[in-house]
Order: structure tokens, then sequence, then C-alpha cells
């Protein structure tokens, strides 16, 4: 398989200067003329990032939404593989493919660009560069293609593919550093019902962002999705977009909107499902998905490390989760479309699902199963529950160990789906 470890030899200049357009190189980044065979695979490519830093300040998308579903660039200390194409979806490693599966980066991974349905090109803000290479976290670029129609690929076509970025790479380094901060849920979407599908972090680092561009994504059932920051309790729009729109990065609400630690950062899909079928979040274009990315920049060297922001999403997480949120002061329009003023109501509110006791017993199911599944037990809810009957069953000291237990381990859960 061809090898795709690309060296750059460019030379740094000691100290930060304003970016001419002469001092700027076009960097191609693109698949190998691979040929996924399947629908929904995630193929993965690396590149070597050279001992001097340099500085991406632009993205040149090749790819087409017929073909492919998404791309995303990473940057990685450490790349799931170092010399080859590999299959890096990680959410369907189960199944069979023709590439070594690997994870997107083994050590450190930060989103650095992502691009769906015919999004054009980007151009950074003047003096804002992303920090490759050098003495940065970023060691390796990984480009993903997510395929959608592998048809042109399998036989008869045969063809191949050449999708990816041309990166518009400059050796100056760049006053202002540029990160990308992902929140984003897991969870599911009942049939026949609108959806709040809701994401929140506090902010802990000593460090003052300034975001200047949001990108959405969800799948078919996706309506609107909108960020913000939330300050004392007070809202203020990041940004809120349709993802059925190109899904580019967009200018931020408020140019002069800054976030600095204590901070919360909020995100909100508003899904519709008028299917007769449960809609999981996962890979594939069957699947569903609700992600809202923030570009961001701060003044000097250092961003983020934490650049992650994962909630179990409904029905076992919402922003009520949360009580620095103020979630009672969020703005309807996180579940309005940009130039309407038509609220997309939940079809029945989480807080009243929760005072059903019938609902709640049956999510309470469903966790049981995940919290068996996480401690290698056999057998299933109810089997359990006849054979505590036939003993004594739980005494209320017993009932709160393995209440505890329960939570415990549904805390790690939701830890490992934000990795």
């Amino acid at each position: 398989m061809l090898s795709v470890v690309l060296f750059w030899c460019l030379v740094a200049l000691g100290q930060s200067r304003p970016t001419k357009d002469g001092d700027i190189k076009d960097v191609e980044f693109r698949m190998p003329n691979v040929q996924p065979q399947k629908p929904d695979t995630y193929l993965c490519v690396p590149m070597k990032m050279e001992e001097v830093a340099k500085y991406v300040v632009g993205f040149v998308p090749h790819a087409n939404m017929s073909t492919a579903h998404h791309m995303l660039l990473y940057g990685c200390e450490e790349p799931g593989q170092t010399d080859k194409v590999w299959n890096c979806g990680e959410m369907s490693m189960k199944e069979k493919s023709s590439y070594t599966m690997a994870p997107v980066c083994q050590k450190g991974s930060a989103i650095i660009y992502a691009w769906a349905m015919d999004a054009p090109q980007l151009t950074l803000p003047k003096d804002v560069g992303f920090k490759v290479g050098g003495n940065s976290e970023i060691q390796w670029l990984v480009l993903q293609v997510h395929y959608k129609d592998v048809s042109n690929f399998v036989p008869p076509k045969s063809g191949s593919d050449h999708s990816g970025i041309t990166m518009k790479v400059t050796e100056t380094e760049q006053p202002k550093r540029a990160g990308v901060y992902l929140l984003g849920t897991d969870g599911r979407l009942d049939p026949h019902e609108t959806v709040y599908m809701e994401a929140a972090c506090k902010i802990t680092e000593d460090i003052v962002m300034h975001p200047f561009a949001f990108r959405t994504h969800a799948h078919t059932h996706g309506q609107v999705n909108a960020g913000y920051r939330v300050r004392e309790g007070q809202w203020t729009e990041v940004g809120r977009q349709t993802p059925k729109k190109p899904q580019m990065f967009y200018n931020t609400t408020d140019p002069d909107l800054t976030v600095r630690e204590g901070d919360y950062l909020a995100a909100r899909c508003t899904m519709t499902n008028d299917e007769d079928r449960t809609v999981h979040v996962g890979p594939t274009q069957n699947d569903e998905m609700c992600n809202f990315y923030i570009m961001y920049y701060v003044t000097g060297d250092k961003i983020l490390r934490n650049n992650y922001c994962f909630s179990s999403g409904p029905p076992r997480w919402y922003w009520s989760k949360i009580g620095a949120l103020n979630y009672q002061a969020a703005p309807k329009s996180a579940s309005m479309l940009p130039g309407s003023d038509k609220l997309l109501v939940e079809t029945m509110s989480h807080y009243d699902k929760y005072a059903d006791p019938e609902y709640r017993e049956l999510d309470s199911m469903d966790d049981q199963l995940l919290v068996d599944e996480l401690l290698g037990r056999n057998g299933d809810f109810e089997d359990e529950d006849e054979e505590d009957e036939d003993e004594e069953g739980y005494g209320d000291e017993e009932e709160q160990d393995y209440d505890r237990e329960y939570k415990t381990l549904l805390k790690l859960y939701e830890e490992l789906n934000s990795l």
C-alpha cells in the first residue's frame, strides 16, 4: 500500500511578523487512491510534521458530498499508524475490513478542520494559525474520510479516490494560535419525537479564548444546532445554524465574545425523528450525531489542553444536570432556526418523562443493562430481580452499595465516551 508519510522541509523564522502572500505555501494532503468497498467506511492517512514549527492558515477541500460524508483533519502526538492507510472507524471496529484497524490517534488528539456537505474553503483571520510540528503537541496530522457512497470504487467501475485538503502553510510565526473545541453527545431519539441533545462543560484552564467561527454537524434528523457561553448564569450565543446547510465554519454571532476560566460552554442539537424506529448516536448514515465545533484563537502560544466536551445525551443527560448553568435562562432561540421565530418544542419534555414512573423504570432497565455489561455480568435484568425475590431481596445497605456501584460505573462510561 502506498505510503503517504510526508515531511515538510521549510525553515521557520525566529520572530513573529505579518504573513505575506508570498510566504504561504500549498501543502497537499489527500487519500492515496484508495478503494473503500463498503458504505460508511472510515479511512485515515498520516502526515509527519517537521522539527521546526509551521502554521496552517487556510484549508481548501477536495471532496464531493455524494461520495464523502465528511472529512476531519486531526492533530496527534502519535497517530494510529505511521506509514499506511488504515480503517479508523472506531465506533464500528467490529466490521470486517481489508484495511488494518486502528484509532485515529494513539496519543494526543485535537481536531483542526472539518468538512461536510460541499462546504467551501476556509481562510483564518489575519495573524491566526494552527501551530504544527516543532515544540507543539501536534507532531502528526491525520486525515480521516468517511465514505458515504462507494459505488465508484467497486466492480465494475473499480475506481479510486483521492479526496483530501490543500493546506495553506506559512513559515512565519503567527501571534495568535488557533484551536478547536468540540461539544457532542451520545444518546437516542425515540420514534416520532422531537428531542433536545445537550452538552456542557466548564473551562478549568487559565486561558482567554476568542471564538471566531463555529460549525454544526448532524445527520438527517438534525434541525438546528446552537452553542453558548454561560458566565455566572448568563447565556450568550456563540453561534446557531441548521446542519442541513453546508456544514462549513460560519462566523460567530458576536466577534468580540471571549471565554475564560470558570465559564461554561454549552451546546444543543434539536432533533426530529419522524421514523417508526429508535435512532441512536453512531457512525453510520442510519445513525445520528450531535456536534458543535468552536474555532477560537488565543494571543500567544497556550491553547486548551482539553479540547472535547461530551455528554451521555438523552435520556440520561441534559443541561439541568449542572445547577450553575441556570438552564432556565437558556434562550428559547436555541431550538429555533435562524431567521425563524418558530420554536421546535420537545414532543414530551424530559422533565415530564422523568415524572412518569413507567418511563423512569424502563430507562433504569436500560441503565442496568449498561452496568451489567460493564461488570461482565450475564443474564438479564428481570432474571436477577426474580432471583432476589426468591431470596430476601436487597437490604437497605446492599441497595445503597449497588446504587453507588451503578453511579460509579455510569460515570466511567460517560468519561470513556468523552475520550
